[in-house]
């Protein structure tokens, strides 16, 4: 019984092959490198904006109300239509394009009015969700070009019992199905891959590793569970009478 019980636990501790990340050996996936493709915006993003010009009365007028957080500065949701209504300007198409495009389409229609106003644009909602076996949440897209590394981090890291092999990614395509990216964490190739950042919107799902169950999460896990079975054996041959 005793060598059973020792076997088991011997062969119960999480390698670092296992779940160890940025691995570099054989058996591991190899995967291309893929450049990074700028965020284009979607339906229901809300887009936030700061007019800059000279003229300060007409930057209070033109930025007043509609959910400033500041005197200079308005989100607005991008509708059904990929628009996006901003005061005393026409509807302005926004959906598909990138920050940077969408700033300059912005800023176009501002200078029709304000010949030296200069615009900055980014996406307020940005947030994506993590699901699984991990830390569960949803956290905001802090930095442009957030890594897959940084997401999982800010969720509180990989768990040793979720699934290191098949961690998935969700990620909306406008009104079609979502694009689900599956990828082995552990190979240092993720690095520069399709799979290396996150974006707005993204779903990270971390399942359970199928084995997790039998595993213990460190070798202190495994001395105190060898002790404390030991310890049951050792009692139970106490105080089993003999005959």
């Amino acid at each position: 019984m005793l060598l059973c019980v020792l076997t088991l636990c011997l062969t119960g501790c999480y390698p670092h092959r296992a779940v160890g990340l940025l691995q570099e050996r054989k058996g591991l996936p190899v995967y291309e490198n893929a450049d990074y493709t700028p965020y284009r915006i979607r339906v229901n993003d809300e887009i936030i904006y700061r007019l800059i010009t000279m003229d300060q009365t007409i930057s209070k007028v033109m930025t007043q109300g509609r959910g400033a957080s500041s005197n200079d500065v308005n989100s607005y949701r991008v509708y059904s239509d990929g628009t996006i209504d901003i005061p005393f300007l026409e509807p302005i198409h926004v959906e598909g394009l990138t920050i940077e495009e969408a700033r300059q389409e912005v800023e176009k229609r501002f200078r029709e009015i304000i010949p030296d106003a200069e615009i900055k644009l980014s996406i307020y909602n940005k947030t994506f969700t993590v699901i699984g076996d991990i830390n569960s949440g949803t956290f905001p897209v802090y930095r442009d070009k957030l890594t897959i590394y940084q997401a999982l981090a800010m969720s509180g890291d990989l768990r040793d019992g979720a699934d290191h092999k098949h961690v998935r990614i969700l990620r909306p395509q406008g009104e079609g199905e979502p694009e689900i990216l599956e990828f082995d964490i552990r190979t240092n190739t993720v690095i520069d891959s399709k799979y290396y950042y996150v974006y707005p919107n993204d779903v990270i799902y971390v399942a359970r590793s199928k084995g997790s169950f039998y595993k213990v999460a460190s070798y202190s896990g495994l001395l105190a569970l060898i002790t404390s079975s030991v310890s049951l054996l050792i009692t139970v041959l106490n105080f089993t009478p003999i005959w």
